[in-house]
């Protein structure tokens, strides 16, 4: 039994890194095209398309472990949270340049994502793409509530993508569907710019799946952190390269 992913109570983490990784457009790992055929210069790809994900900061639900989605009472952000979010802001002025923000429309990504944009002087563009897994009838409940009142659906969302949370919530294929569609989008909306998207774990965990070629449980082998960053570099050609993964050292 795989233990449930961080995204389903909308807490858990630490600090993990990633090295770069190529994959295809669709999430097939392929060999990197790094260098001519006769050993010289690598392809010149232009500028990739670089997404810095961050996720948004705690609520009351967070430190409590509870399936926070975007089926559920949506949120805002703790006083905690706010100050995770004002802090984030402060390291993204600091240290990228960044040309656009995009956030998912739930009140605790809106709250981040404004955070980030006074310091960084830009507006947000709100994208229903990146909203959270709907959780259906787990929502505002601990992972033992939902085991103990639902196992055997429990069972199965733990063995099976295609498997939904009790009650008509999204499966983690229905979302990474979704995901991907909305990353299409907007790497062509936003083709060689740096774009700073705020949304939630596992909107977060399924573009780093996709750009590494990772399985579908691979979900449950990251962990991600309330006002983490993560980047992802998306080329030319169809590769993208995972660059950093739940950084929090803003938050120390």
């Amino acid at each position: 039994m795989h233990r449930p992913p961080d995204g389903a109570q909308d807490d858990r983490g630490s600090v993990r890194g990633a090295g770069n990784c190529a994959s295809n457009h669709d999430g097939a790992a392929v060999a990197p095209e790094s260098a001519t055929a006769n050993g010289g210069t690598p392809p010149d790809l232009g500028t990739p398309t670089t997404f810095i994900l961050l996720r948004h900061g705690e609520t009351a639900l967070t430190p409590e472990k509870r399936f926070s989605g975007s089926g559920g009472t949506d949120p805002e952000l703790s006083d905690t949270g706010r100050h995770q979010a004002t802090r984030a802001a402060a390291a993204l002025h600091e240290r990228a340049t960044i040309d656009a923000i995009v956030a998912s429309p739930l009140k605790r990504c809106q709250e981040t994502a404004q955070a980030a944009a006074a310091r960084l002087n830009l507006d947000v563009t709100t994208e229903t793409g990146l909203r959270e897994t709907d959780f259906g009838a787990w929502e505002g409940l601990t992972f033992k509530e939902v085991r103990d009142r639902h196992p055997a659906d429990m069972d199965a969302w733990l063995a099976s993508q295609d498997a939904p949370p009790t009650g008509g919530g999204e499966s983690f294929a229905a979302v990474a569907a979704r995901v991907a569609a909305t990353r299409d989008r907007l790497t062509g909306t936003y083709r060689g710019r740096t774009v700073l998207l705020v949304t939630h774990v596992t909107p977060i965990k399924t573009l780093v799946r996709l750009a590494l070629g990772a399985p579908p449980e691979a979900l449950f082998r990251m962990d991600l952190s309330a006002a983490s960053l993560s980047t992802i570099a998306y080329y030319a050609d169809g590769n993208a390269s995972v660059r950093l993964l739940n950084e929090t050292a803003h938050l120390r």
